[in-house]
């Protein structure tokens, strides 16, 4: 079905790294990578997300910010964001994925996953129990 999967959030250093090791980890034979709108070029992710990540056995080692483009969209299959107004965003960089272009969660009634960085780790911790939820979710429909 979909083979390439991109996950994008803002600055690519929080929720599209967490739910790109999420996805591989219950799609380990599909391409799936993460970018940012805005994203923090070259800087590894968040330290709270990745300990977060890591007390629910997930590592972002090695994870490094890279900045949504055009040609990256148009590479993917499915994109998948993380807020409503990202779509937005993804369009305007690429108008003509909006076809492809989908929330992360999707199956949770089309919820946005917001934006935890700078926030309380326990903030962080809801956020990776959405993205964790979503990406099981997205999981069995991709199967």
């Amino acid at each position: 079905m979909f083979d390439s999967i991109l996950v994008v959030c803002v600055g690519n250093i929080c929720r599209s790294p967490m739910g790109e090791r999420l996805l591989l980890k219950h799609l380990p034979n599909k391409r799936i990578e993460s970018a940012g709108i805005s994203a923090v070029v070259g800087n590894p992710a968040d330290k709270v997300a990745t300990s977060v990540a890591l007390e629910h056995d997930l590592s972002l080692e090695g994870h490094c910010g890279r900045q949504l483009t055009s040609s990256m969209c148009r590479e993917f299959e499915l994109i998948l964001v993380m807020e409503q107004s990202h779509i937005d965003s993804v369009c305007q960089i690429a108008p003509e994925v909006r076809g492809k272009t989908m929330l992360f969660g999707h199956w949770l009634d089309k919820q946005d996953i917001s934006d935890p960085y700078r926030k309380s780790r326990e903030i962080f911790e809801a956020v990776y129990q959405l993205i964790d939820r979503s990406a099981s979710l997205w999981a069995k429909a991709l199967i």
